[in-house]
């Protein structure tokens, strides 16, 4: 029977259940929280961020959850230093030039510190010369620290950076270190050969946007086929 897992991932806690790259003592993963044999994470969530992971023992929910053509919405609550204005907003939710390209149009706003809020261990290292300012951000896209460098790009570096949701899961009632179980949704399937495009269809729609009627310039109006005069050869 498939599960699906929604945890709520705190701090430093690294996004999977072994750490391979240690040296010198273990660094936390997820085996100190989860005790569910044969889960793993539908998308990671990087060490230094907090908040909603999905896990699941299904490839084919894991595939459809965290596959960015799939274009499921992950939306961030992002601390950032300084207020951001407008102009920066906009930026955000228009595209902003990283090194590995553009990023997808986004929703940004800035919103009022999460009611639910928990304290983060250790707490983000703040300058009391400087106000912080929370945004929410809403991705459809999956790029390296793409948070952290989206915010960065528009001049507001990031303080702290919690997933809120995924798709239709949120953290709302899961406190911190937490997971439980969910309800497995239904994955769409492979779509059926009557829901595939008609290339017929597609090609007559093509040449009428192009000025042409898709019909055969070799055929009369009569619909029947011109025939070609065949040169007269004199008889020697």
């Amino acid at each position: 029977m498939t599960r699906l897992i929604r945890f709520n991932k705190p701090f430093d806690v690294l996004p999977q259940f072994t750490d391979s790259g240690s040296q010198g003592s273990a660094r936390p993963t997820l085996s100190a929280y989860i005790n569910c044999p044969g889960v793993y994470a539908a998308g990671r969530l990087d060490r230094d961020s907090e908040g909603l992971m999905l896990l699941t023992d299904n490839g084919r929910l894991q595939a459809w959850i965290s596959d960015p053509q799939h274009k499921m919405a992950k939306t961030y609550w992002v601390q950032v230093e300084g207020e951001p204005d407008a102009v920066a907003l906009a930026a955000l939710e228009q595209g902003v030039t990283l090194k590995d390209g553009v990023t997808r149009p986004a929703k940004a706003f800035l919103m009022e510190e999460p009611a639910q809020l928990w304290t983060r261990e250790p707490p983000i290292r703040a300058r009391k010369s400087i106000p912080a300012s929370w945004i929410s951000l809403t991705l459809k896209e999956g790029k390296n620290r793409q948070v952290r460098r989206m915010t960065a790009a528009v001049g507001f570096p990031t303080l702290r950076l919690i997933r809120y949701s995924v798709g239709a899961w949120s953290l709302d009632g899961l406190p911190q270190g937490n997971w439980e179980d969910l309800e497995v949704p239904s994955i769409p399937g492979p779509a059926k050969p009557s829901q595939l495009p008609n290339r017929r269809m597609q090609q007559n729609k093509a040449n009428r946007t192009n000025g042409r009627d898709g019909k055969d310039p070799e055929r009369s109006a009569s619909g029947t086929q011109k025939r070609r005069s065949k040169p007269r050869h004199k008889s020697r």
